[in-house]
C-alpha cells in the first residue's frame, strides 16, 4: 500500500544493529542532562486508506507523524526491548506471513515456549474490541506494554528497557523528533509504546485481488474463475444459504472479513464451559459465558497466515474447513452459526480459490513496512 509519509524523520538515521544479529553494544553519546541536538519535527503522517475500508480512530494524544510512524517500525524490529536482545516484535509477526507467527506456539527469551499463536497484525489499527485473542488489552499503545514483561516473550523489565533507549547512540534524537522531549531522561515506556502504535496502524491491507475485482473494478486483476466464484457463493451467508451451507461471512463478513467479537467455535471438547484449559475471554470478563470464547481473525491474507486458531493446531486451510463442516464440538456457548454441514471435495478447493483472493502481495511486500536495519 502506498504511503503519502515517508519513513524519514529528517536526519540521517544510524544503523545500529540487524534484528537478526541482536543490539550492538550501547554508547551513550549525549549527557542525561543535555539537550538533545536535533529538531521537533511535527510532519503529519497520512494514511491512505482504500475507501471501502472504516475509518481507522486515531487517539487525540497520539495522532500520527512522520517521525512517530519511523521511530515506531524501529522499535518494532529491534531486540532491545528483549532481556538477551534476541526477540524483537517482529520475531512473532513477520511481514511476508501478513505480520503472523509461522510456529505453532510463539517462543520468546530463551526458546522459552508461550500458550497461543501470536495473532496476525494485518489491519490491527481498525479492532475496536479488545486486542489479544482473549481482548485483554483496549488499545494499541496498552497492548504493547505486556508482551516486554511477560516471562515467555520478552521477559525483560521496562525499567531496564527505558535506560537501554536514554543511552541508545540514536534514539533518543528520534524520540526528540517524535515527541519533542529535550532531554533523554525525558524517554518513557508511555512513549516508546506510542510510537509502536503509531507504525501498527500503518499496516493497512486492502488491495487484494478480490479487492481489485470487486472495489475498484480493476480490468488489470481479471474476473473470478469459476472456482472462485462458488467458493464466493459459498462464503457469503446471503448466497449459500440456496446450498444448504451456514456461510463464513456470519462471523468473517464486512470489508475487514471480520466481525470484531469473540466466539466459541467448536474446537474444544469439553463437558462443562469451565473446562476449557485456555479460557480466552472468560479469563478476562470472568464470565463463565465467555470461556472459551476468542477472537474473530480477520481472514485477509489467511492463505500466509497458517498455522490457524488461537494454538496453532490446523495447519491448512483443509483442516480448518473439515472442522466447521464437522460441525464442531457442542458446548453452552457454542456460536449459533456452527452447525454441521456437507462440502464435496471440489466444494472445498473453491472455497479456498477463493479465500487466496484476499492475499495482498502489494502489503506483505510494502517496503515502508520492511526491518529498516536490513
Amino acid at each position: 500500500m502506498m504511503k503519502k509519509g515517508l519513513l524519514i524523520i529528517g536526519m540521517a538515521l544510524v544503523v545500529f544493529g540487524s534484528c537478526d544479529k541482536g543490539a550492538e553494544p550501547i554508547t551513550p553519546t549525549t549527557a542525561a542532562d543535555q539537550p538533545i541536538d536535533s529538531i521537533y519535527n511535527t510532519t503529519p503522517y497520512t494514511l491512505e486508506i482504500p475507501n471501502w475500508l472504516p475509518k481507522i480512530v486515531i487517539p487525540n494524544d497520539n495522532t500520527l507523524t512522520v517521525s512517530g510512524v519511523g521511530l515506531g517500525r524501529y522499535l518494532f524490529y529491534d531486540p532491545i526491548f528483549s532481556k538477551d536482545s534476541t526477540i524483537a516484535c517482529a520475531s512473532c509477526h513477520l511481514q511476508e506471513l501478513g505480520f503472523s507467527d509461522p510456529r505453532k506456539i510463539s517462543l520468546g527469551v530463551n526458546q522459552a515456549k508461550g500458550t497461543r499463536n501470536a495473532m496476525s497484525l494485518v489491519n490491527v489499527g481498525f479492532y475496536s474490541n479488545g486486542l489479544f485473542w482473549d481482548g485483554r488489552s483496549k488499545t494499541l499503545e496498552e497492548q504493547a506494554l505486556l508482551p516486554i514483561e511477560d516471562h515467555t516473550e520478552m521477559n525483560e523489565s521496562w525499567d531496564n528497557v527505558v535506560k537501554k533507549l536514554r543511552r541508545h547512540p540514536t534514539y533518543p534524537k528520534m524520540f526528540r523528533a517524535a515527541f519533542g522531549i529535550e532531554y533523554a531522561t525525558e524517554i518513557t515506556k508511555e512513549l516508546a509504546v506510542k510510537a509502536m502504535a503509531q507504525f501498527e496502524r500503518t499496516l493497512i491491507s486492502g488491495y487484494s485481488r478480490f479487492d481489485r475485482i470487486v472495489f475498484q473494478n480493476d480490468l488489470n486483476a481479471g474476473f473470478l474463475t469459476d472456482a472462485e466464484e462458488r467458493g464466493r457463493e459459498l462464503f457469503f451467508f446471503e448466497l449459500s444459504q440456496q446450498l444448504d451451507h451456514p456461510g463464513c461471512s456470519h462471523c468473517h463478513g464486512g470489508p475487514l472479513f471480520t466481525d470484531n467479537t469473540f466466539r466459541n467455535n467448536g474446537i474444544d471438547s469439553v463437558v462443562t464451559l469451565n473446562d476449557f484449559k485456555d479460557r480466552g475471554l472468560g479469563a478476562v470478563s470472568k464470565k463463565m459465558g465467555d470461556n472459551g470464547r476468542f477472537r474473530v481473525p480477520s481472514l485477509r491474507n489467511i492463505e500466509l497466515t497458517a498455522p490457524y486458531m488461537h494454538d496453532g493446531r490446523f495447519n491448512t486451510l483443509e483442516e480448518v474447513i473439515d472442522h466447521y463442516s464437522s460441525g464442531g464440538h457442542f458446548a453452552d456457548n457454542l456460536d449459533a452459526n456452527i452447525r454441521k454441514f456437507v462440502l464435496t471435495e471440489r466444494d472445498k478447493k473453491d472455497l479456498i480459490a477463493f479465500l487466496k483472493m484476499l492475499t495482498d502481495t502489494t502489503f506483505v511486500n510494502n517496503p515502508v513496512h520492511k526491518n529498516p536495519f536490513r
